[in-house]
């Protein structure tokens, strides 16, 4: 490794070790991050905090401010109310229930931030009704099959998820490759939406058992409260807005930051500033701020091609062997999370791509598509950034996050991707045996 590349090295290495064990909170690794990059000067000051302009920091900080929001009025509850009627009977039931939503959220609304932000209040309040109180295990299953779910299966959908959109972007500026939409969704929904969504309901329902409360069905609820209409006026602009911006041109971010403005605004909005400082999770914010930053310090300080290269090297890439390759380049995808964390990674494996089709035999488009296995598969918290907000907007503590994380990656890693081969294999993405 280039001499100047040792400090970014070390810097990295060290914040990914702490997140990774917890040692310190969350929040003082970023600050010690931030410190550390900036005196050290690893990378120009903007890139250090640049995480704090990207517009998944202001969407994670709107997503709290509409999530307190509609705790506070009561939409919350009643939404609950609507769904402990569908997901009553059972925890599988339950679980199952809330991971069908994110999933099916995700086919009409393309931020995961968004959708983390809509439905973790709702599901919190179910939980409040089924009788899992804060701090239970079966309130951290809740809350991590949105987190969990809402990532992980969204990157079986082509514009869900923004490591899908960077791979697209990154592919179309380098090879001229457009994505269909249909043949996307037909290559990963199968194994990595379905049969994932399965591995992700069997480990919460063992990992994280609870007997929920039956929840009676009750009267009749009251009609609307004047603050629950505004408020759900309000939310139905934000969605449409959401659902759009394809066609507006105005990202989710800020759409979202305009939606928790009025939420704040005197006489108008429904929360003060004392509720606003005291709901808003600045520690999950900074720590958000904290990842991003680190995956534009491992790309401005060149640090993540160095590692690119250098892995490329070491890969046991055989045409004769194409499991093995298979196994090889979701291991790469894998190995460069770890480093400039799930949006990162597109952005530096698509520039390799090419190479790996000429080492491996495989068509370039086949490659593309297997990165898509890795970066879906967070081995850590901290690689996929909306988890890490379902986990601070839900009270997970981080070792519980992080069981969950290594048990899914473990399915997937045994059992889901040989699947994945084979079904690549019977659609003709793999090149038959010469």
């Amino acid at each position: 490794m280039d001499h100047g590349l040792l400090p970014a090295a070390i810097l990295v290495a060290v914040t990914i070790a702490l997140w990774a064990t917890a040692r310190l909170p969350e929040y003082l690794v970023a600050l010690l991050f931030f410190a550390a990059a900036a005196i050290l000067h690893v990378a120009p000051v903007d890139v250090v905090f640049s995480g704090f302009a990207s517009a998944a920091f202001w969407l994670v900080l709107s997503g709290f401010v509409l999530g307190l929001a509609i705790r506070k009025v009561g939409l919350a509850d009643r939404m609950a109310g609507a769904l402990a009627a569908q997901l009553n009977g059972s925890w599988p039931r339950m679980v199952g229930g809330v991971i069908l939503l994110t999933y099916g959220l995700a086919f009409v609304m393309p931020s995961n931030m968004g959708r983390i932000a809509l439905l973790m209040p709702i599901v919190m309040a179910l939980a409040d009704r089924a009788g899992l109180a804060e701090g239970s295990r079966g309130r951290y299953g809740l809350a991590l099959a949105v987190g969990m779910g809402t990532y992980q299966l969204s990157a079986s959908i082509l514009p869900a998820n923004v490591p899908n959109l960077v791979m697209a972007g990154a592919a179309e500026q380098a090879y001229g490759l457009h994505f269909a939409y249909l043949s996307y969704l037909w290559l990963h929904a199968p194994v990595m939406g379905i049969l994932k969504g399965l591995a992700l309901l069997g480990c919460i329902c063992l990992m994280f058992p609870a007997r929920p409360q039956p929840v009676a069905a009750g009267a009749a609820r009251a009609p609307l409260s004047r603050g629950e209409k505004r408020l759900s006026a309000l939310l139905a602009i934000t969605l449409a807005l959401w659902m759009t911006d394809a066609w507006h041109g105005i990202s989710p971010a800020w759409v979202g930051l305009a939606a928790a403005c009025v939420c704040l605004l005197p006489r108008v909005g429904f929360l003060n500033g004392d509720e606003f400082a005291a709901g808003v999770n600045i520690r999950t914010c900074i720590y958000v701020a904290a990842i991003l930053g680190l995956a534009a310090v491992v790309t401005a300080s060149g640090l993540g091609h160095a590692i690119g290269r250098w892995l490329l090297a070491l890969l046991p890439l055989d045409p004769a062997q194409p499991l093995r390759t298979f196994y090889a380049l979701v291991g790469l995808t894998g190995v460069l999370n770890f480093v400039v964390t799930a949006n990162g990674v597109p952005a530096l494996f698509t520039p390799l791509a090419q190479a790996l089709a000429d080492g491996s035999g495989l068509p370039l488009l086949t490659v593309l598509m297997i990165q898509v296995i890795g970066y879906a598969t967070p081995v850590l918290p901290y690689q996929a950034a909306p988890f890490v907000v379902a986990m601070g907007m839900g009270k997970v503590p981080p070792r519980a996050g992080l069981a969950l994380c290594l048990a899914v990656a473990l399915i997937t890693v045994v059992v889901l991707v040989p699947l994945d081969y084979g079904w690549f294999k019977l659609l003709g993405w793999l090149p038959a045996p010469s």
